[in-house]
């Protein structure tokens, strides 16, 4: 599933090759999971994420995964049964819309692999944008990147990023978080 999503949508895929389990722990190792009600994920894919984050995720909070591709939504809604996930199709320009169709009026953090470096002129600092309003004072969007662009695009809503690199990945991945202060 994932490689046919690559081929039929390279630019939104960004790569041939699922997410390490080490990028992964890196990337959610700074979520304060005792305090995140409403976790965000902007193309989730087929879920390698997925089953790392539901395992954090306090019983009570909800997960998002937003994605433009309906054969990931339709993927993943059934192959995912936990009722603390909702796949969601749609894109993360309009996060703040299905954050409110969803129940919630913030979220606490916000996942991305999205290719900043491919999507259409306007997109990236839309999304960025978007997700600052979105997240709750002391949120994060946690970004993971092939290149070191999506810090450009992060830096004028988000004062405060740190910065990763994670070598155990195909390719090697730039990581940030962008912190909502």
């Amino acid at each position: 599933m994932f490689l046919k999503g690559f081929i039929k949508h390279p630019v939104m895929v960004g790569s041939i090759i699922p997410s390490s389990v080490t990028l992964i722990e890196h990337m959610l190792s700074r979520v304060d999971w005792a305090q995140c009600k409403l976790f965000v994920e902007y193309g989730p894919g087929v879920g390698t994420f997925t089953p790392h984050i539901l395992k954090r995720l306090a019983p009570d909070a909800t997960y998002l995964a937003i994605d433009l591709n309906p054969e990931f939504i339709d993927y993943l809604a059934e192959t995912v049964t936990d009722n603390r996930f909702r796949a969601v199709l749609g894109s993360a320009a309009d996060v703040e819309q299905i954050v409110r169709d969803s129940g919630f009026e913030k979220a606490d953090y916000v996942l991305s692999g999205l290719p900043f470096s491919t999507l259409p002129e306007g997109v990236g600092p839309a999304i960025a944008a978007a997700t600052h309003r979105v997240l709750n004072s002391g949120g994060a969007f946690l970004v993971y990147q092939f290149r070191a662009r999506a810090r450009d695009f992060m830096a004028p809503y988000f004062t405060r990023i740190d910065n990763g690199f994670e070598w155990w990945n195909i390719p090697p991945c730039f990581l940030f978080w962008g912190w909502k202060d």
